[in-house]
């Protein structure tokens, strides 16, 4: 539960949310998509994949609005080779290439929740919004992720548990602490100890 939060996130701001689980991040993460408009990409914490389908056509999800429904169709049947060829890089760049065509649901929970992120980088925008979009990857793939959301999106807003990873990419830190904000600082000021706070009873 919020309470008493105003909040403005600037362009070109990459703003980590940071607190312990429950306090309120992915409440506040889903208050700001209902308030960005629809030039924004989303990657929950459920990551929203269909496991029955591929690599391939879950990424291609995140240019449905591109296309006409016939031909959305046509892709799920027969994948073009104009749209893997557009495709590959993205799974490329974080790993994937190998598991293109396979069904999402027999990857590992990291390779999901890649793929969740391919999607968001497909889809493109102004922003993105991420749920712990790097809570099951490693540091040496989760700074690939987190480069490749800031090259592509002009903003960036992500719930984070790392909170070193949240200091090293972010421009801003915004504390949450028992559905309120308890810290709001450039993360350029702030050290880990600064943020030990937020964790404690």
């Amino acid at each position: 539960m919020l309470r008493g939060i105003s909040l403005t996130v600037s362009a070109g701001e990459r703003v980590a949310l940071v607190g312990e689980s429950g306090a309120g991040k992915s409440t506040l993460l889903s208050v700001l998509q209902s308030r960005y408009d629809g030039n924004t990409a989303l990657i929950p914490q459920d990551l929203g994949l269909v496991r029955n389908l591929s690599v391939f056509h879950n990424v291609y999800m995140g240019s449905l609005h591109r296309h006409s429904a016939a031909y959305n169709l046509m892709n799920l049947v027969w994948p073009r080779p104009a749209e893997v060829a557009r495709i590959r890089p993205i799974v490329e760049r974080l790993g994937l290439a190998d598991k293109l065509f396979e069904r999402v649901g027999r990857l590992s929970g990291g390779q999901q929740q890649r793929t969740a992120i391919c999607r968001a980088l497909l889809q493109g925008g102004d922003a993105v919004l991420g749920d712990e979009p790097v809570s099951a990857t490693d540091n040496h793939q989760s700074r690939i992720i987190l480069d490749a959301l800031s090259e592509t999106f002009e903003t960036v807003i992500l719930a984070m548990h790392d909170v070193d990873l949240a200091l090293e990419f972010s421009t801003r830190i915004i504390g949450i602490k028992g559905g309120g904000i308890a810290l709001d600082a450039p993360a350029g000021d702030l050290s880990r100890a600064d943020l030990d706070f937020l964790f404690r009873d």
